[in-house]
C-alpha cells in the first residue's frame, strides 16, 4: 500500500484545501494529514480562528483522508516519514525546494496551489465584507456580533452550545 502524507494548518476549510487533499490522495492508497496544533502555530506566529480539535474532526470527516496527526513542530517531518513508513510527502508548490531533505526517505511532490483562494484571501475578504465589531465570551457561548449595515448577525463560534446564527434588524 502506498502511502502519502502531507502538513497544513487547514483553518476555514476551502476548495484549495479540498483540491489539494483530494490530489494528494489520488497520489496513494493511504492518506495521512498532519494538522499544525495552536500551540505550533502560535510559534509560526499564525493564530488560526478554529481550534485543533476543530480543524481535525474536520479533516476526519473528509473522504480523501485516513488518517489525521497533529503536527507539533518543524522537525517532526522526517520522524513521521519513518515511523509511518511513507512513500510520498505532498506539500504545496509555495514549499517549492523546503523539504528536499526528505528526498532520500521518499518522494517528495509539490502540488500546485488553487489560483485564487487561500485561507488568508477568505479572511481578507470577511475583514473587507463585514465589520467584526465585537468578541466576547459568556459561559460556554462565544459570541461575535457582525454588523452589514442592514442586519446584526450574531453568531455562536465553535465550541458553544448552539451553533446556529441569529438575525437582527440594526436600529
Amino acid at each position: 500500500m502506498k502511502k502519502v502524507i502531507t502538513y497544513g494548518t487547514y483553518d476555514l476549510f476551502h476548495y484549495g484545501h479540498y483540491r489539494l487533499l483530494k490530489r494528494a490522495r489520488a497520489l496513494g492508497e493511504y492518506l495521512i494529514v498532519g494538522v499544525s496544533t495552536d500551540e505550533f502555530n502560535r510559534l509560526k506566529g499564525k493564530e488560526s480562528i478554529q481550534p485543533f480539535e476543530y480543524r481535525k474532526k474536520i479533516l476526519e470527516a473528509f473522504e480523501y483522508v485516513d488518517e489525521v496527526i497533529p503536527e507539533e513542530d518543524w522537525e517532526q517531518k522526517e520522524g513521521d516519514v519513518e515511523k509511518y513508513n511513507i512513500d510520498i510527502f505532498v506539500m504545496g508548490d509555495d514549499w517549492r525546494g523546503k523539504f528536499d531533505f526528505l528526498k532520500d526517505k521518499c518522494e517528495v511532490v509539490y502540488l500546485p496551489r488553487t489560483d485564487g483562494i487561500s485561507t488568508t484571501d477568505v479572511k481578507n475578504h470577511i475583514v473587507k465584507t463585514w465589520k467584526v465589531n465585537k468578541t466576547y465570551k459568556i459561559g460556554n457561548y462565544d459570541n461575535q456580533w457582525i454588523f452589514d449595515g442592514k442586519k446584526r448577525y450574531q453568531t455562536l463560534l465553535p465550541g458553544s452550545r448552539n451553533d446556529k446564527v441569529r438575525f437582527t434588524h440594526c436600529r
